[in-house]
Order: structure tokens, then C-alpha cells, then sequence
């Protein structure tokens, strides 16, 4: 079993590379390793190259550098341990037939299109990274790796790049390609523009950095004063150093545990002052 990728851009490919991030690493939905995959899914080209280094920037992001070891005993397989439960997500999410599920992640030749699909789905969130790292996730590799290539073909270097949320007050905003997390209340951007949003740097170099770049940001997007669920996700992610591990984490939390949005707050207390008048 291997989790080796092929990114370099050695090897070329006639596809739009914002639409080849986001089937270069469906094999691994199959379990399968990159030099084992097929090279077809739904009639779409799979398992190319994707360009600027970004998927292995990204792989650095949430797994160490260097050759694998087995890290969990008793676990050799793709599917992703939940970091909130303990357990294999594949006994608790029920998805009839993968391959059929994947279609939607590979088939559209619209690059935004795709990138709204990997972000909306659950079927990805399914499988690790990587067998030997099986609290990672392939969901939010891909979207991270998306995420550095669209800012790498814009100009900016990595040093460049932010982690930015959505600000406490404001309606949540999906960017293409820069948005790497969404729940029903906020969203996480990887971007060289934070355009005015609450950010830090991701750092010199990509490396797992998640709990050191969620400490420096000035803003939370939600508030940790007003729940104590807000405040146990926030004091978990100032532990979680694998970028993949951690935004898969708030997206379990979020679905399993529903915090209060800062919005469904504002509008609670709204009606709660307009009972009162009345």
C-alpha cells in the first residue's frame, strides 16, 4: 500500500488544471494508491498531475515529509477515523455505491462547478489522505490543494497566503477554488487577498501549521462567549497541527453538535426583546 502522488510538472496533461485538481486524487476513494489507479472514472480523465507543486505543498500541509509508517495499529485501510469519535466514518455514513457518487466530483468540466460539488459533499470526507495517516482527509486535501493553485497561478507564493474566515457579523461568502471550508454559519478562505476579513499567514513554508495559524487570527468567526461548544471546538483546533485533520473536524463538529450561528443568536434575541414588548 502507498500513498505517493504524482504532482510534479514534469509530466503534462491537456486538461485545465483547475479542473484537474480536483480528480487527481479521486483514486484514493477507491482505495487506491496513484500508481495503481485507473486513469478513467465516469468517462473523465483521473490521477494527472497537478501543477506549481500544489498538491504536494498541500500533502506537507497535513502529513509529514518523507517515507510512511503505519501510525494507527490495526487500521490499513482509506477510510477516515473521526478525530471527534474515534471510529471509522465508513460505519456511520451511509453512501450506497461510491463510484456513483463520485460522478459529481469528476464529471463537470466547469472548474467552480466542481469546486462547489468537493465542497458540499460528504462522499470524499469518507477517506484519509492516506492509509497510513487515517485521521486525514481527502476532502479537504483537495480543497486545499485547489486552494494553492488557484492563488499559485494568480502570482503569490505561499509565504503569501492567509488563512481567512469569515468575519463574526457577516454572511457567509463562498470564493471558487479559495474557500475551503463552509458550514451553515461560516467559512474558512486559503488566499493572497484577505480583502479586509480577519487572517494570519500560513507561514514560510508548508508544513502542519494548522493550530499555529488558527492562534494568531485577530477574529474567530464565532463567538466563544456565547456557547461553551464554540469554546471546546475552538480550544481543540489550538491543538490540531494537520490542516486536513482539523477543518474535517470542524465540519463533524459543526453537523453533529449545531453551536448557535451568530446569526440564528442575533435574531433569537431579537424575538426574544420583541416577546418581551409584547
Amino acid at each position: 500500500m502507498s500513498d505517493v502522488s504524482v504532482s510534479s510538472d514534469s509530466v503534462k496533461s491537456d486538461v485545465e488544471p483547475m479542473v484537474a485538481v480536483y480528480r487527481h486524487d479521486v483514486h484514493k476513494a477507491r482505495s487506491r494508491s496513484h500508481e495503481h489507479a485507473e486513469h478513467e472514472l465516469h468517462g473523465v480523465r483521473v490521477n494527472e498531475p497537478v501543477p506549481h507543486g500544489a498538491d504536494a505543498d498541500a500533502a506537507l500541509l497535513s502529513r509529514p515529509r518523507g517515507e510512511p509508517e503505519q501510525t494507527v495499529d490495526a487500521h490499513e485501510s482509506w477510510y477516515r477515523l473521526s478525530l471527534l469519535t474515534g471510529q471509522v466514518v465508513s460505519t456511520t455514513e451511509a453512501v450506497d455505491d461510491v463510484n456513483a457518487a463520485l460522478r459529481e466530483l469528476v464529471e463537470c468540466e466547469d472548474a467552480e462547478t466542481l469546486h462547489a460539488a468537493w465542497v458540499e459533499s460528504s462522499v470524499p470526507a469518507l477517506f484519509s489522505e492516506s492509509p497510513y495517516y487515517p485521521y486525514t482527509s481527502l476532502k479537504f486535501h483537495t480543497l486545499l490543494a485547489a486552494a494553492l493553485l488557484d492563488n499559485y497561478r494568480s502570482g503569490f507564493e505561499f509565504d503569501e497566503l492567509f488563512l481567512a474566515v469569515t468575519p463574526r457579523d457577516a454572511a457567509r461568502e463562498i470564493v471558487p477554488h479559495q474557500t475551503v471550508l463552509a458550514t451553515p454559519g461560516f467559512a474558512l478562505h486559503v488566499t493572497g487577498e484577505p480583502d479586509g476579513r480577519p487572517a494570519a499567514q500560513l507561514g514560510d513554508v508548508p508544513a502542519r501549521s494548522f493550530a499555529d495559524t488558527w492562534a494568531r487570527l485577530p477574529e474567530l468567526p464565532f463567538d466563544v462567549d456565547a456557547s461553551r461548544l464554540w469554546r471546546v471546538l475552538d480550544a481543540q483546533l489550538r491543538r490540531v497541527r494537520s490542516w486536513s485533520v482539523a477543518l474535517q473536524y470542524v465540519e463533524e463538529f459543526v453537523a453533529a453538535f449545531e453551536p448557535e450561528s451568530n446569526s440564528q443568536r442575533r435574531r433569537g434575541a431579537a424575538e426574544s426583546r420583541g416577546g418581551r414588548r409584547e
